[in-house]
């Protein structure tokens, strides 16, 4: 039986990885545009990055949130708490304002959402179940423009107020208000507003149509919020996760499963993976490895970056989701399991053990979640272990046994 299992883990080594895509963009000169790219259906979507200003989260009734546009260098300020001091905000007083920072971790952390209020830019009321806008807020352009804002209310939608400071008389201009309900574009995670154009504008693609967005957003640079300062990176969709590898070049091996780190945080493929010193190196032995909700894993790595001449870059992609449910055969145990995919939710686990003395069986979902453990009392030779899985829903799992201080992990497929 031995040597059955050493056979089938022998064979499964060579399975290939498959082909690697290669993917030429640009995010034009001077970084024009926001470029978005879905790795499963190789698509690209492109969009003016000065065509907005400011992002509405509309992904439910309980979720808000209110981005602006950092590619397009706007700089956020509380300016009062006292919505009554609408009429008296002077840009003279700019000095004595609270500067806000969009969050580059988190999508739905938004510059705004970082005022005084309990939310942010206003307070719940309980009687009505709205939120009443309690903030004024003044975005500065680095033309010199201002814009004051106060979103005055949110129910399932955002309503607001805004008013362009002119320059040449040094007076507010009329004030507009504008109502976007949650229900426009309902495939989009954000409804974006113009100030420049004064209307709604749609700047992103579905949500399940990209990935990540190349971009340009202000980087905490001595990670303490002292120093702020605009980089061009990637940041992620809430729909993936992501995990960095460092020093892994062309022809090294997969590293183990079960050795990534797979992060929610947004900027985990970040600015990073390039450094400036009299033009722009790519640092290509750093891999990043894109995970699905379904379990479905790339890798992708970069190969050029031209900066803002041409605003050209070019990454390399392949899935690798069968390589790395491979894993070496350690000296002190091995395992394999069938059937898989499972459809019967009965699996049979198929392992060998030497001389070890701390074995057992975990199981997480694809959320990380620890949703079956199981203790193992052998400690030497081939074993059978069956597994009843039937309380667990359809879907990815990963399986790990561990033993001693070892640990090696498959794909688990329930359906």
């Amino acid at each position: 039986m031995k040597t059955k299992l050493l056979l089938v883990l022998l064979v499964a080594s060579f399975i290939t990885i498959s082909a690697q895509t290669t993917v030429n963009t640009s995010m034009g000169a001077n970084y024009a545009n926001m470029v978005y790219y879905k790795l499963n259906t190789q698509t690209e979507t492109t969009f003016p990055a000065n065509s907005w200003d400011m992002a509405f989260l509309r992904t439910s009734f309980q979720d808000i949130g209110i981005r602006t546009n950092d590619h397009n260098g706007i700089d956020v300020f509380e300016a009062s708490n006292n919505t009554a001091d609408w009429t008296n905000i002077n840009i003279a007083n700019e000095s004595n304002w609270t500067q806000l920072r969009n969050s580059y971790t988190a999508w739905n952390n938004g510059a705004l959402d970082q005022g005084s209020a309990t939310y942010g830019w206003g307070e719940y009321n309980p009687t009505t179940h709205h939120v009443t806008g309690s903030v004024i807020f003044v975005l500065k352009y680095s033309n010199g423009d201002y814009v004051k804002f106060i979103n005055q209310d949110f129910y399932g939608g955002y309503t607001f107020k805004y008013a362009k400071w002119d320059t040449t008389n040094s007076v507010w201009l009329a004030d507009q208000t504008v109502t976007i309900p949650n229900t426009n574009n309902p495939n989009n995670t954000y409804n974006y507003f113009s100030f420049q154009n004064d209307n709604e504008v749609v700047a992103e693609p579905g949500t399940t149509n990209w990935d990540f967005v190349f971009t340009k957003y202000a980087k905490d640079y001595n990670g303490d919020g002292t120093v702020y300062y605009p980089v061009t990176g990637v940041l992620h969709n809430n729909n993936i996760q992501v995990a960095e590898n460092l020093n892994e070049a062309d022809g090294d091996p997969l590293p183990a499963l079960s050795s990534l780190t797979f992060s929610d945080e947004i900027n985990t493929i970040g600015d990073d993976w390039k450094h400036y010193d009299n033009g722009y190196t790519v640092d290509n032995e750093t891999r990043f490895y894109v995970k699905y909700e379904s379990g479905t894993i790339y890798r992708m790595w970069f190969t050029s970056f031209t900066g803002s001449s041409t605003g050209d870059l070019t990454f390399q992609f392949e899935d690798v989701t069968t390589a790395l449910d491979i894993k070496d055969v350690s000296a002190d145990f091995s395992f394999g399991m069938h059937p898989n995919p499972s459809t019967t939710k009965q699996v049979t686990i198929v392992y060998q053990v030497n001389n070890t003395s701390d074995n057992s069986i975990q199981i997480y979902n694809i959320n990380g979640q620890q949703v079956y453990t199981k203790q193992l009392t052998n400690t030497n030779g081939f074993f059978n272990q069956n597994l009843d899985l039937s309380n667990l829903s359809n879907g990815v799992y990963l399986v790990k046994i561990k033993s001693d201080n070892n640990t090696i992990s498959k794909k688990l497929i329930l359906n």
